[in-house]
């Protein structure tokens, strides 16, 4: 019997917005970044939980401290993007998000890239995960909590 859980993903479809765009008609590149944490905030909320209730109930905070992209082809004005995020691992004090952006329609990659948060209390101090969070955060890695 496989005690592994599936990981957990979320898909969040979202249209391009021409204020999204550069000078040549294609998307800045920084709006990936953004596109990252609309796909994280609703990887959480698939979850059961979200930003807000993490910082105003736990005190607990998961600041980003390193931002990773590769662009795979460019993104223009009206396209319509599949943001895919992951957890793809969990400690007591870090997590690391996977995401891919890809076209909707034809499903070709566009950018692909990861994040990885340090858990805070609101001074900004290294804390652990509350146990609450870090079960569900393992089982949406795929790994059975201890």
């Amino acid at each position: 019997m496989n005690s592994n859980h599936p990981p957990a993903v979320n898909e969040t479809r979202l249209r391009v917005r021409y204020a999204e765009t550069d000078q040549m008609g294609v998307v800045y590149h920084s709006n990936h970044l953004i596109w990252f944490e609309v796909g994280r905030v609703e990887l959480l909320r698939q979850l059961g939980f979200s930003y807000r209730d993490m910082e105003r109930e736990d005190d607990c905070f998961i600041a980003v401290a390193e931002v990773k992209c590769r662009y795979r082809a460019p993104v223009y004005y009206d396209d319509e993007v599949m943001v895919r995020t992951r957890l793809r691992n969990v400690r007591e004090s870090v997590v690391h998000f996977g995401y891919e952006l890809v076209r909707a329609d034809s499903g070709a990659l566009l950018a692909e890239g990861e994040t990885t948060h340090i858990v805070t209390d609101s001074n900004m101090k290294v804390a652990a995960l509350p146990e609450k969070y870090l079960k569900v955060f393992r089982d949406a890695v795929g790994k059975r909590s201890p």
